[in-house]
């Protein structure tokens, strides 16, 4: 199987870059032609490949004459609608890095192309691979917690330092509310089934990091459904450039008859290094891109987790939409 990444913007390539590389039986190419946001000191193109020891094209045109059988988008958030577009009009099957677009319009033009040529379009939320996740969504399903009341979750983390077009509200469509709200959003989109967002309430400011970006660095974003449920989503860059992880995801489903607690990232051994003065992390539970890659190029194992699909991904691009129109408006907002 061969499978190519286009564009190594995002943060995620280095990672998909190593792991199809040690997959059996995955060929893996890598492109990344449009450097032009990267900031100084930041190492992208033929370097970023050779560095990661993987096979590299210098334009697009070349990966898709090479003959992928799925491509991974990894470009800046406003530039995945024409990658997206590129890879349908070769028959290519898709993996969009999160968000799917920054507009729901390309949103839904992504999707309408996919369609029209008969190619998969899936969005990568891999918390959904979590094994807490599983256990929350087994205990919702069989109806041990009883009818979900109330969700409250965190997706925190530190501004994205490495790759500065994360806060650059051109390329990025915004800021920490764009970067990460959806990922919960995804993870209710799957626990609710069926059930649909009706109303979003967001505030935002710049609080944390003020001076640095013009864009939001902090949220908070209330998400009514009409099963009766209502979610809250804090999406702030609040961790310090000194906390020992990158960021973490938590959740608490409160139920009728029991509460329920994941955090995604729980297994790892939090210490202090002496030598370099700060904070570890080490990590030693699953790997969620791993399992994410492997159910997009194999499908979900018996019983497992399935990718995100791209009508899962427009829908919560149109949470974080709604999101941005009620942060300026100061009232809630209906979705879609």
């Amino acid at each position: 199987m061969k499978v190519a990444v286009l564009s190594f913007a995002h943060v995620h390539a280095a990672g998909y870059l190593r792991l199809l590389s040690r997959m059996p039986g995955v060929e893996v190419i890598g492109s990344d032609p449009d450097t032009g946001s990267a900031a100084p000191g930041e190492v992208r193109g033929r370097a970023f490949a050779e560095e990661r020891g993987v096979a590299y094209a210098d334009s697009y045109e070349e990966v898709f004459a090479w003959g992928p059988d799925a491509v991974i988008v990894c470009s800046e958030n406003a530039r995945h609608r024409p990658l997206v577009e590129l890879a349908a009009s070769r028959g290519v099957d898709v993996l969009c890095e999160k968000p799917l677009a920054t507009t729901v319009a390309d949103g839904e033009a992504m999707l309408a192309a996919c369609r029209a040529a008969g190619v998969r379009l899936a969005v990568a939320f891999p918390v959904r691979f979590s094994p807490a996740y599983a256990a929350v969504k087994a205990a919702v399903a069989s109806g041990d917690a009883g009818r979900v009341l109330t969700v409250s979750g965190a997706n925190n983390g530190s501004m994205p330092a490495s790759r500065r077009w994360f806060a650059d509200p051109e390329l990025a469509g915004g800021g920490a509310l764009m970067d990460h709200t959806v990922h919960i959003a995804d993870l209710l989109d799957d626990l609710f089934g069926d059930a649909r967002p009706v109303d979003v309430y967001a505030q935002t400011n710049n609080r944390m990091y003020e001076g640095e970006v013009d864009a939001e660095t902090s949220g908070l974003v209330t998400v009514t459904y009409d099963n009766g449920s209502v979610a809250t989503i804090d999406c702030s860059w609040s961790h310090p450039r000194s906390h020992h992880s990158w960021g973490g995801l938590e959740l608490t489903v409160v139920g009728e008859r029991a509460t329920l607690e994941m955090d995604a990232f729980d297994q790892s051994v939090h210490g202090y290094s002496e030598r370099h003065r700060q904070g570890l992390e080490l990590p030693f539970g699953a790997d969620l891109d791993e399992r994410m890659l492997r159910a997009f190029l194999h499908g979900p194992e018996e019983g497992g987790m399935d990718v995100a699909d791209g009508e899962g991904g427009l829908r919560t691009l149109k949470i974080v939409a709604a999101g941005y129109a009620s942060a300026r408006s100061g009232e809630p907002v209906a979705v879609g």
